[in-house]
C-alpha cells in the first residue's frame, strides 16, 4: 500500500511539473517525453487521473495527518 501511494504521488508530481512547464513556457513537456505519441500521452493522463483518485481515497481512509493538531 505504501509503495502504491508513493508511486501515485510521484506520477502526480511529474504531471504537475510538466503542467507548470506548459503553463509558463507553452512547451508541452509531457507530449515531448511521450515522443509525440498521442496514445502514450492519453494513457499517461488516464493513469494520472486514477492516481489522483487513489491519493484522495487514501487520504480519506487512512488519515495520515490525524496526529498533526
Amino acid at each position: 500500500m505504501r509503495l502504491s501511494c508513493n508511486l501515485c504521488t510521484l506520477i502526480l508530481v511529474i504531471l504537475g511539473i510538466c503542467g507548470g512547464v506548459f503553463a509558463f513556457s507553452g512547451f508541452n513537456l509531457l507530449l515531448f517525453l511521450c515522443l509525440y505519441n498521442s496514445y502514450i500521452y492519453r494513457t499517461f493522463l488516464g493513469i494520472s487521473a486514477v492516481a489522483a483518485l487513489f491519493v484522495l481515497y487514501s487520504l480519506f481512509i487512512f488519515k495520515p495527518y490525524r496526529g498533526l493538531k
